[in-house]
């Protein structure tokens, strides 16, 4: 694809690929600061702040960034997720000028208030309750998993945010946030579109070369001790009317052989009705309606940068004991544990994977391709490696997924979640 990456001397990445399919423009702005590490008494922080970034900028009152986007004929959003925040517009191919300007306005510095923190507040509280408190099965698996699975604190703690962690967030929280995190050499901006790369180099150099960079501070330890023995948690669901299982493995290294094995491994479990486990517990067995799964439920498999879990999950009736339904899984897993995959079906992921990949670069305009690009200039220094995936996926031997099945598809390396609409007790004792 075509690239084009260098940084500004404050230390901000740029990415740009030009694509004239389509008369539009996306601009990404992506910060190196997710929940993964936001302070440890604040616990939903980097998802507050995210809030925060649309309350107004030096020259962009309450709301004003998003009427601006709006009333040009374009779309926006932000996100949290585990390691970056980003924020980002699909506009008409003119606009660009106007995106980079408004992102460059906050990126110099924010409208914190103390009416505007307490405003926010009250937003991410309310989101909360009715997204996780009030809705059945609410957070699962997604957030409540890395809960259990996880043992350092920064890879496993409540990162939508606990509601008196929300509530104590003060104003020189929100100062100290921005002025730590949100500056340029913290940061990568990804252009994606129907657009002259040197008119978009001149605008950046205009807009964003002058904000100074901030001091970062170490990164902390965010690794995860090799897990030993199996975990088995239930979480009781008031408001659920059937119960739910998920279990979760640890993933390799990013970029490692295995990582791109398991990338193919989720496509021959998971993915599909062709899948195996769709085969063994939907078709074969009846256990369940439909399964779920992926390798980071809050993005994909390329967007992060630390630890992480390949999650499976699954509603089913009560009359199916947990422990069958463990069982049958077990049965697919040994299967591919047990000798090399036949070729056919390691080409056959293969070809899943591939049309995934691309279905990504390609949605909503190009951000699917920002954001990977971004990501990988974030977390690599090197946005051409998204040119590179599908030959790492294709290196992926039949051994290779075998040794890979055996070491991170090993119980011992497993956790299971129970959501109970009952008595909690009674269905862990099932597993044991």
């Amino acid at each position: 694809m075509p690239i084009t990456y260098y940084k500004l001397p404050n230390g901000l990445r740029v990415i740009l690929s030009p694509d004239s399919t389509a008369p539009t423009v996306v601009t990404a702005v992506y910060y190196r600061i997710g929940f993964r590490v936001e302070p440890q008494d604040r616990t939903g922080f980097a998802h507050l702040f995210e809030h925060m970034m649309f309350q107004g900028s030096r020259n962009l009152g309450k709301m004003e960034f998003i009427r601006l986007v709006q009333e040009n004929g374009g779309v926006l959003n932000g996100s949290t997720r585990f390691d970056f925040t980003n924020y980002f517009e699909l506009l008409p191919s003119n606009k660009l000028e106007t995106a980079l300007w408004a992102e460059a306005d906050r990126m110099k510095g924010l409208a914190i208030t103390g009416e505007n923190l307490e405003n926010q507040q009250g937003v991410v509280i309310n989101e909360v309750k009715s997204a996780i408190h009030n809705e059945p099965y609410g957070g699962f698996p997604w957030l409540w998993m890395p809960q259990y699975a996880n043992s350092n604190w920064y890879n496993s703690h409540n990162f939508y945010g606990e509601l008196k962690d929300i509530e104590a967030a003060t104003l020189a929280d929100v100062q100290a946030f921005f002025k730590t995190y949100y500056a340029p050499n913290n940061a990568a901006l990804a252009i994606v579109g129907d657009f002259d790369p040197g008119e978009a180099q001149a605008m950046i150099a205009k807009y964003f070369s002058g904000i100074a960079p901030a001091e970062l501070p170490p990164t902390p330890d965010i690794g995860e001790p090799r897990q030993e023995e199996e975990k088995i948690a239930t979480r009781p669901d008031p408001l659920a009317n059937r119960p739910a299982l998920a279990f979760a493995y640890h993933m390799p290294p990013r970029n490692s052989p295995e990582y791109f094995a398991m990338g193919l491994l989720d496509q021959m479990l998971v993915q599909g009705d062709d899948s195996l486990l769709y085969q063994e517990l939907v078709k074969k067995r009846g256990y369940t309606g439909d399964i779920g799964g992926a390798i980071n439920e809050l993005g994909n498999m390329f967007d992060y940068d630390g630890p992480m879990l390949y999650t499976v999950s699954l509603f089913h009736d009560a009359s199916v004991p947990p422990a069958q339904i463990m069982a049958a899984v077990d049965t697919v897993v040994e299967s591919l544990q047990s000798q090399p995959v036949a070729q056919n079906l390691l080409d056959r992921s293969i070809t899943k994977m591939r049309s995934r990949l691309y279905d990504t670069m390609t949605e909503f305009g190009g951000f699917g391709r920002a954001d990977l690009m971004a990501c990988y200039a974030l977390f690599d220094d090197d946005p051409s490696r998204i040119d590179s995936l599908e030959t790492e996926f294709r290196k992926v031997t039949p051994q290779l997924i075998q040794s890979t099945a055996r070491e991170y598809l090993r119980k011992t390396n497993r956790t299971v979640l129970l959501i109970d609409p009952g008595a909690p007790a009674a269905i862990e004792e099932v597993l044991q």
